[in-house]
């Protein structure tokens, strides 16, 4: 018979209550499987698709130049980001080129000829007004992403703001609107343009790149909220009383 101590039945239960389970060798090998997937599948990926972009550009720019002027003419091997590199370089020429008094000419004689063409003049108007909203530093245009309700009351959606709704279609409604472009998951490209009212907008402190994650990931990645605890314990239909 073995003398048991006051409470030795007690620091038994706690250290066995607090052990670690142990793990067979195939449950550790599926772990260290998991873990390596799980670090050389994002790096894998992201160089993959870099590769490819850059390929795809040097594909396009590179047998554009002159062979004498082409650094491949003369090496036993190709240049991988070359067409990229003359591809940025020669946007920077051209902007600066640009931004002089003979560049400004050129470009208010070329936009009066293209003005002249039918079907040309209406694709490179809308095209140079959506880049020159999209990109410039005054723009709010995809700045801030917001929650409303989609496509039923009770039923959140991420959407991204894209500008005040002016002209017609705000002398129209009631209340102030916002443009708000809704994407589609997983392919953030597509969507839909809807303008709903300001007050029915929920603004988010989550970053555009850290909204766009979430919706290619259909929710999988989803940020952190860094509000503060005490909004944290708000409800969000709060927002609307």
């Amino acid at each position: 018979m073995t003398d048991k101590k006051p409470g030795d039945g007690v620091y038994i239960g706690i250290e066995e209550k607090h052990k670690k389970p142990t793990l067979s060798f195939a449950q550790r090998m599926r772990a260290y499987l998991m873990t390596g997937i799980l670090v050389v599948a994002p790096i894998s990926i992201t160089f993959y698709l870099a590769w490819v972009f850059i390929g795809f550009v040097d594909s396009k720019v590179t047998p554009l130049i002159p062979a004498k002027y082409n650094p491949e003419t003369y090496l036993p091997f190709a240049l991988p980001g070359l067409g990229l590199i003359v591809l940025v370089t020669s946007l920077i020429l051209v902007g600066a080129a640009t931004a002089g008094f003979f560049g400004r000419l050129w470009m208010r004689v070329s936009e009066q000829i293209l003005a002249r063409m039918p079907v040309i003049r209406n694709v490179y108007g809308a095209v140079k007004q959506i880049l020159e909203t999209v990109l410039a530093q005054q723009s709010n245009a995809f700045r801030e992403a917001v929650l409303v309700e989609y496509p039923r009351r009770g039923i959140w959606a991420i959407a991204f703001i894209t500008g005040r709704t002016e002209g017609e279609v705000q002398n129209v409604t009631a209340e102030e609107c916002i443009n708000i472009f809704l994407p589609t998951t997983p392919n953030p490209t597509s969507g839909f343009l809807l303008f709903v009212p300001k007050k029915d907008l929920v603004h988010l402190d989550m970053t555009v790149e850290e909204a766009i994650k979430m919706v290619i990931s259909g929710g999988i990645v989803t940020p952190p909220d860094r509000r503060p605890e005490a909004e944290q314990k708000v409800a969000l239909t709060s927002a609307h009383t």
